[in-house]
């Protein structure tokens, strides 16, 4: 029973991220039908900036504030998340949003790869770098992707690997408000920039409400159940299991955007899912690092 009870709060954090990715998926399907009406930049700032809106509204971070607490994290992690999300979008208005997810899965998976001391830790990789290799279009159609949309992809990548090694810093010693106010740092980013790009657009009755879709979708939701998986999961476990975000992004970029898939590509799919069982099955027997509480 206690064995049980031990592993509760590991399976509260895995369902969580499922939850999350499902979510921000679904978001980022809905922000790219804004792109041709208020940019990738817009998108962004309707993302950040009234996710910071509706979550300070609610949770008031300012009320517990602690003076030993992490800032330097915190803003690593509030920085990393607003330029991951720009670039990503960037990415994204020319090339599939499956495509773009596992280039910018590069980064949770090179966590993966260095923090590793298993063998079975490097099977589970092996199986996940397979499936994105299959999952890219890289038989002779790569010229089809367009190389600014692949590097914005990359440099996506690199942000989500700091987002996760700040964000369970920032989560160890900010708690729940680390994602308020992490996404308040991050507004600090992409509202300039997308008020640039998109002036008046952005207060327009039109685009606003799915702009509130994005912001939740995208942002307030899966944020804040992604800092209860960072903070139960070792980052090696929580990079691994992220391999489940092409596979749902392509299925997103199918459903809502019309992306279709070819069959090796669907093959990808099912091995970067049994890849995410395996590290997710691995977790009830941990590794040397302990998990951040």
């Amino acid at each position: 029973m206690s064995s049980h009870r031990s592993f509760a709060p590991t399976l509260l954090a895995i369902g969580a991220l499922l939850i999350a990715m499902s979510s921000y998926q679904c978001g980022a399907a809905l922000a790219k039908q804004l792109f041709p009406h208020i940019g990738a930049q817009g998108a962004t700032a309707f993302r950040l900036g009234l996710s910071a809106l509706m979550l300070l509204a609610v949770r008031r971070p300012w009320r517990t504030v602690r003076r030993d607490a992490d800032w330097r994290a915190l803003w690593g992690y509030g920085l990393s998340m607003g330029v991951m999300n720009m670039v990503f979008y960037m990415a994204l208005r020319t090339i599939p949003l499956g495509i773009a997810v596992a280039l910018e899965f590069t980064g949770p998976l090179a966590i993966a790869l260095f923090s590793s001391r298993r063998v079975v830790d490097f099977a589970w990789i092996v199986l996940a770098v397979i499936g994105l290799l299959l999952l890219l279009p890289l038989r002779g159609q790569v010229h089809a992707l367009d190389p600014a949309g692949v590097l914005y992809a990359l440099a996506a990548g690199v942000g989500w690997a700091l987002y996760i090694l700040f964000g369970q810093k920032a989560g160890a010693t900010h708690g729940g408000d680390a994602v308020t106010l992490g996404i308040a740092i991050g507004a600090l980013v992409a509202v300039p920039v997308g008020v640039a790009h998109a002036g008046t657009a952005l207060l327009s009755p039109a685009w606003l409400p799915l702009g509130l879709g994005v912001a939740v979708l995208s942002s307030v939701l899966p944020y804040s159940l992604e800092m209860v998986a960072l903070t139960r999961l070792p980052a090696r476990t929580f990079s691994v299991l992220l391999s489940l975000e092409p596979a749902i992004a392509a299925l997103a970029g199918v459903v809502f955007l019309g992306e279709r898939l070819e069959t090796l590509q669907w093959l990808a799919i099912t091995a970067i899912v049994a890849a995410s069982a395996g590290a997710a099955i691995g977790v009830s027997r941990p590794a040397v690092e302990p998990v951040v509480n």
